[in-house]
């Protein structure tokens, strides 16, 4: 069977691709920072498809519990097949209101998480000729809303460049941009969730993204919504798309 590791994998876009994963047969390395909800997603996966799971408590943010999840990767012997780099990290409030710790928290993240992990598994995917990397980024790498885009915008780069730069060796690389999403993400934040045409189901999200992957597409931007969205950024000025940069804040 192959195997998945997919990190922030106990709750919302995370937890959807383990259950996607798990349907599809892979077995599955999970990581995230709540070791008894770990467990409790792990057992559930277990019983009701059959598949391999394994457990890695880390908070990313810790640069010796995310060294721990790139010797993982890293380890020839029990090779991943898929990276799915979800975990998640949002601030409510903008740049200037938030302690700079929150900033670099989220940078360490988003941006050097992603950077690091990849790193450690392209590696051995590359010298076996298969494999792939699914980077969870946003819509709104696309749009000017401050550090979180920014982070998102890193990370359509790397990975388009990265699709492109290892193609040839087997390895498929790819930017899900999901818009707004109803999983648990933004009641962390203290964002309230809406409900209407622009939140998209997060099982259509990742069944979505997992087809693209198969396809070998470098961007999956689920929903028609945030297709046009993506499109109109290339015609708006920047600065008039910055007026709407309060939107999902409230």
């Amino acid at each position: 069977m192959p195997t998945a590791l997919v990190t922030g994998a106990t709750a919302g876009i995370g937890h959807a691709f383990a259950v996607h994963l798990a349907r599809r047969g892979h077995d599955l390395v999970l990581v995230a920072r709540n070791g008894a909800r770990l467990d409790e997603v792990a057992g559930v996966l277990r019983t009701d498809h059959g598949v391999e799971v394994e457990t890695l408590v880390a908070d990313l943010v810790v640069p010796a519990e995310l060294a721990t999840v790139e010797a993982r990767l890293r380890d020839r012997a029990r090779p991943v097949d898929l990276l799915v780099n979800n975990a998640g990290f949002g601030l409510k409030k903008r740049f200037l209101d938030n302690p700079i710790e929150d900033e670099v928290a989220m940078l360490e993240v988003l941006v050097t998480a992603v950077l690091r992990l990849s790193h450690a598994a392209l590696g051995p995917m590359t010298e076996r000729g298969s494999g792939g990397v699914i980077n969870v980024s946003s819509v709104a790498a696309f749009l000017p809303r401050g550090t979180y885009s920014a982070t998102k915008a890193w990370v359509n780069s790397f990975s388009e460049w990265a699709a492109n730069e290892y193609r040839g060796q087997g390895v498929t690389v790819m930017a899900l941009c999901p818009g707004f999403t109803k999983t648990e993400f933004h009641e962390r934040m203290e964002v309230k969730r809406g409900d209407g045409f622009m939140w998209l189901d997060v099982d259509f999200l990742v069944a979505k993204a997992l087809d693209d992957f198969d396809k070998g597409r470098v961007y999956s931007i689920p929903g028609a919504q945030y297709k046009a969205i993506a499109g109109l950024t290339r015609l708006i000025p920047s600065r008039a798309l910055q007026g709407l940069q309060s939107i999902g804040r409230k």
